[in-house]
C-alpha cells in the first residue's frame, strides 16, 4: 500500500512584489518539496489587509503572485494553489480558533509588538488576532508541515498550541503542525542593510523577482560590504559580504568554499558585479514565463478557480467536523 504523502500548507501576503528573499527563502524550496509531498500555496489576501491596501493593487498583484509562482517552477497540477478570500471557511474556523486562545498569547506575539510601532496610527484587531487567522490556514488543511522563516516561527508554535487546547477538550481534530525550517537560503538579508532581512518594503536594498537586469546590476553594485577586500564567509565581521556569499551560492549551486576559493584575491570591485549577473541570470526565465502568464488572465483564473474549489473540499472537511464538536446545529 502507499505511504500517504504528508501535507504541507505555505502562504505569502500579496502586500508587495515578490523578492529574491521569498524566492530563495520560500518558494525555491516549495518547488522541491511538490514531488514528495500533498502542497497547498495560498496567496493570503486577507492578511494583507491589516495594513491599508490600494485595492486595485492588492488585486493586481495577487494575480502577479500566482503568474510568478508558476514560472518559479509551481506546477497547478501537482500543487493546490489559490486565493484565501476565494474559500470562506479561513475566516469561519478563524473565528472558532478565537475563542479557544488567549489575550495573553497574541500580546506576546514579537510580530504583533514589531508592527505596532511601525503602524502606531493602525493597530487594528485584525492586526492583533492575525496568529489565530494563520492557525485556521494551516488547521484547516491539517497540515504537517510549515515551510516558515526563523520569524514565523513562534506563529506556528502558537498554532500549534491552539490546536493542543482544542484537541484537549473535544479529543482529536487537528492535526499538529510542525515548523519547515529549510537550511540553506532560509534568510536572505537586505542589500543596503544587512542586519534586517530583505524586505519588499525597502526597495533599494531589495531584489523583486520582476527587475530588469539593469536594476538588479545596479543593487548589487551598492550592495553595502566592509571596509576589507576579502570575500570570506564571516556573518558576525563581515555580515553584508556573507549576505552576498549565500546568495551567490543560492543562485548558482557552488559551494561556500568553492565561491571564496574563485574570488580570493579578487576584491569587492569583481565580486559584486559576479553575484548581480548570478542574479540575473537566475531570476531571467522567471521574470519572462511570468510576463507571459500575466497576457493570459483566463488561464491564470482557471488556476485559481480550480484551487480554491480543491482546497474549499478539503477545508470544508475540517470545518464540519469543528462545529459539530463546538455544538453548531448541523445546514
Amino acid at each position: 500500500m502507499e505511504e500517504k504523502k504528508k501535507r504541507i500548507f505555505s502562504g505569502i501576503q500579496p502586500s508587495g512584489d515578490l523578492t529574491l528573499g521569498s524566492y530563495m527563502g520560500a518558494i525555491k524550496n516549495w518547488v522541491a518539496l511538490q514531488d514528495e509531498y500533498d502542497c497547498l500555496y495560498c496567496i493570503v489576501d486577507m492578511h494583507a489587509i491589516t495594513v491599508r491596501q490600494v485595492p486595485a493593487d492588492l488585486r493586481k498583484r495577487s494575480l502577479e503572485q500566482l503568474a510568478q509562482y508558476i514560472a518559479c517552477g509551481l506546477d497547478p497540477d501537482k500543487n493546490i494553489m489559490f486565493i484565501q478570500s476565494h474559500v470562506p471557511q479561513h475566516a469561519e474556523l478563524s473565528w472558532v480558533l478565537g475563542c479557544y486562545t488567549q489575550f495573553g498569547e497574541l500580546s506576546r506575539m514579537t510580530q504583533f509588538k514589531d508592527k505596532s510601532q511601525k503602524h502606531a496610527d493602525n493597530i487594528t484587531a485584525g492586526l492583533f488576532t492575525y496568529p489565530v487567522l494563520m492557525a485556521a490556514d494551516i488547521l484547516l488543511y491539517q497540515a504537517d508541515l510549515v515551510p516558515v522563516g526563523q520569524d514565523q516561527k513562534q506563529h506556528v508554535e502558537l498554532c500549534r498550541d491552539i490546536a493542543q487546547r482544542f484537541n484537549g477538550v473535544y479529543s482529536d481534530t487537528f492535526t499538529l503542525p510542525e515548523p519547515f525550517i529549510p537550511k540553506m537560503g532560509a534568510r536572505i538579508m537586505s542589500l543596503g542593510d544587512p542586519s534586517s532581512k530583505m524586505s519588499k518594503s525597502d526597495p533599494e536594498g531589495c531584489v523583486y523577482l520582476m527587475d530588469s537586469p539593469d536594476a538588479v546590476a545596479r543593487k548589487f553594485k551598492r550592495a553595502v560590504t566592509d571596509c576589507e577586500t576579502a570575500v570570506r564567509f564571516d556573518p558576525e565581521q563581515k555580515p553584508g559580504v556573507s549576505n552576498l556569499l549565500t546568495i551567490y551560492c543560492a543562485a548558482t549551486g557552488k559551494t561556500l568554499a568553492e565561491t571564496e576559493s574563485a574570488f580570493a584575491g579578487q576584491g569587492y570591485g569583481v565580486f559584486k558585479p559576479a553575484v548581480g549577473d548570478a542574479v540575473i541570470e537566475l531570476l531571467r526565465p522567471i521574470r519572462e514565463e511570468a510576463t507571459r502568464l500575466l497576457g493570459d488572465k483566463a488561464y491564470l483564473e482557471s488556476v485559481y478557480r480550480a484551487g480554491a474549489e480543491r482546497a474549499a473540499r478539503l477545508a470544508e472537511k475540517t470545518l464540519r467536523k469543528v462545529y459539530k464538536k463546538v455544538g453548531f446545529v448541523a445546514k
